[in-house]
């Protein structure tokens, strides 16, 4: 068994997460060594033979282990059936894929499990940096199998904010810029896994983000001592029919207030 699953509430979950996400890791660093071929599924939505072969492999793995559980993925047609199921697992098999194509290593395999609308397994694996984020319900979040924490820091303008490139590049935090200390990182999933590693202290974003982007992240960070929420401050439901959330607020449980607080001054959320 891999990292600390024996000490959780769900060992055999997170074992088998973590081994899918390994695998599902080899096979995006192969891509990102060598040719693959990109093509848009939507506007400003690219997918690679890394995503599709990836998400394949944890599917199969998954599915092998799990039979009667429900499965969303960003590379997979959803199907109504998942919104019958208690468990769900929720997956993106490459988070940042603007990121591969670019050669910047701040992207992740994600693998999350959601029991009853709430994320109790996050695997997050960045296989260029090799960076594994796990976390299970009472068992707590492990990087590289070391225990890590989410941060302290209680002082917003002090705090290390990670933001979106591509939402920089669109302009949307250039009215921030004065009031807080701003840092490019990669994907959103990337950024949740740093922030419950205290590797950053907050993030949010005020766009839609899908349930795959978000829910491993979402399960670590709430085991690792910190809070997400949506853009308004309000819970996140996990294994919707509607798989949009509208924006997030991801940090130490410090800043959560905070940052509430600076977007209501700036009208991006009401009083």
């Amino acid at each position: 068994m891999t990292g600390t699953a024996a000490s959780t509430a769900l060992p055999r979950e997170l074992a088998v997460a973590i081994d899918a996400a390994r695998s599902a890791g080899a096979i995006v660093r192969r891509w990102y060594e060598g040719n693959y071929t990109v093509r848009d599924k939507a506007h400003d939505s690219p997918v690679t033979e890394a995503d599709l072969e990836a998400n394949q492999c944890i599917h199969s793995a998954i599915q092998a282990a799990f039979p009667t559980d429900g499965w969303l993925s960003e590379e997979t047609r959803d199907s109504e059936e998942r919104l019958g199921k208690t468990r769900v697992w929720v997956v993106d098999p490459l988070d940042g894929t603007k990121e591969f194509i670019h050669h910047i290593p701040e992207f992740c395999v994600c693998i999350g499990l959601v029991e009853a609308g709430i994320p109790v397994v996050g695997v997050e694996y960045n296989p260029v940096r090799e960076e594994l984020f796990a976390g299970a319900r009472g068992g707590g979040v492990t990087l590289n199998g070391a225990p890590v924490r989410v941060s302290t820091q209680d002082d917003l303008a002090a705090a290390r904010i990670l933001t979106s490139r591509s939402e920089t590049e669109r302009g949307e935090w250039e009215e921030f810029r004065s009031e807080l200390r701003l840092e490019l990182t990669g994907s959103v999933a990337y950024k949740l896994a740093l922030i419950a590693a205290a590797k950053g202290d907050a993030t949010f974003s005020l766009t839609p983000k899908n349930e795959w982007d978000i829910c491993a992240g979402a399960a670590l960070l709430i085991e690792a001592g910190g809070c997400i929420t949506d853009r308004h401050g309000q819970p996140l439901r996990f294994n919707q029919r509607d798989t949009r959330l509208p924006g997030i607020i991801a940090c130490n449980a410090h800043l959560h207030a905070p940052i509430v607080a600076l977007l209501r001054r700036h009208g991006k959320i009401g009083c």
